[in-house]
């Protein structure tokens, strides 16, 4: 009886022709979590194992790899016969600490010749006989044994572990997240991640105003995603003469709505450039005044590029919650403000007008920015340990 990983595909089943593409990927993915580890991977249309001396630490990189459903730690057995399923059920148990149990079975086989609800009834009766003081419990069991019949073996298994979901990362293709210094935005990295979406980022910093420690926050932000199977770049941006152009020299209410217009200038031409098909953002409707309907209509009206925002309909606290469950909490809040916070007016306009924007944008020197495309900084996302630094 061998001892291996079972993993569960969920949402990849759904892929009808294209499963094979997205499950490749998806071993594309565990593959670059587990090097360093001596493993094997099988798989097939509808599930994958691994075979592995070191399976808790298999399991435990796993837990953050996208487009699993369900790890399970599972025993192969080769002989089908209902003795062997019987004194292997027991063999697996037998150290677990349990009062209550269930076996359920999945006969995917349909010609094994016995039925599904017969084959648990024959391995309750038989644990419940071999391991002393336990009873069935079919509402809530403290152990599910989970008995799954295939053509090649037989696995049982009960411990579980629900994984990431969503797709493996890079099968939906690239897209530009903005990525701030704040809490929404590597949020929104995260569950584009989670729907197989692969990230670069443009970063805006507007040094003197904006320090190197709001850089390099955001560079550990950026490694944040790497734990989830994103490896891309970081672009920044100078932004500091189009910032201190605009507060000079146009309407002081409009500023945050022209800074985001020529922030969104700028990343449409470099997400062309680096081949992505859509720019992400954190925006999330009426958190602040540049988020009201009509600031963001206002904002999108420079652009035809598709624009995501996967937070437009959460609130701070369920952001924050998915800050703190991916790890990137601590770091957002530490005290270095970025480019959209140093220059907030005291009354920024909630309801822009087209007619003020067209007319105040007729002062703006647009060569400014080609100098800031001409001039972006490039830099490869580091380790956890280089990140670290950082900071």
């Amino acid at each position: 009886m061998e001892k291996l990983l079972l993993i569960k595909y969920g949402e990849l089943t759904t892929k009808g022709d294209n499963r094979n593409y997205f499950i490749n990927l998806l071993v594309k993915s565990i593959e670059n979590k587990l090097v360093g580890i001596n493993y094997e991977i099988e798989n097939d249309y509808y599930r994958m194992f691994i075979h592995t001396d070191d399976i808790y630490m298999v399991l435990d990189r796993l837990k953050n790899v996208f487009g699993i459903h369900e790890i399970v730690v599972a025993y192969k057995i080769n002989d089908s016969s209902i003795d062997s399923i019987c004194t292997s059920a027991v063999d697996v148990l037998k150290n677990a600490s349990f009062k209550t149990f269930k076996v359920e079975t999945n006969r995917s086989d349909k010609s094994y010749e016995i039925k599904s609800n017969e084959v648990s009834r024959i391995v309750g009766a038989y644990v419940l006989k071999n391991i002393n003081d336990i009873s069935v419990d079919v509402h809530n069991p403290e152990v599910l044994l989970n008995v799954e019949i295939r053509r090649e073996a037989i696995y049982l298994y009960y411990e579980s572990y629900v994984g990431m979901n969503g797709y493996p990362v890079g099968t939906m293709g690239k897209a530009l997240l903005m990525l701030s210094g704040g809490i929404d935005s590597v949020v929104a990295g995260y569950l584009s991640i989670k729907r197989g979406v692969s990230l670069d980022f443009i970063y805006f910093e507007s040094i003197p105003h904006t320090s190197l420690e709001a850089r390099n926050k955001v560079i550990a932000l950026a490694n944040v995603l790497c734990n989830y199977g994103n490896v891309g770049r970081i672009y920044v941006v100078n932004f500091t003469k189009i910032q201190e152009y605009i507060y000079k020299n146009m309407k002081s209410d409009y500023l945050i709505t022209f800074m985001r217009r020529m922030m969104y200038r700028i990343a449409e031409k470099l997400a062309k450039n680096i081949g992505a098909n859509a720019i992400i953002n954190g925006e999330n409707i009426g958190q602040v005044a540049s988020q009201t309907l009509t600031s963001i209509k206002a904002v999108n009206d420079v652009t035809n590029f598709p624009i995501i925002r996967p937070l437009a309909t959460y609130d701070k606290l369920e952001i924050i919650d998915v800050a703190k469950k991916i790890g990137s909490y601590d770091i957002s809040i530490l005290p270095y403000e970025d480019c959209c916070t140093v220059f907030v007016p005291k009354h920024p306009i909630i309801n822009p007008k087209f007619d003020v924007i067209y007319s105040e944008e007729e002062k703006f020197d647009f060569s400014l920015l080609e100098n800031a495309l001409n001039d972006i900084m490039v830099i490869d996302i580091p380790t956890k340990e280089e990140s670290n630094e950082y900071l």
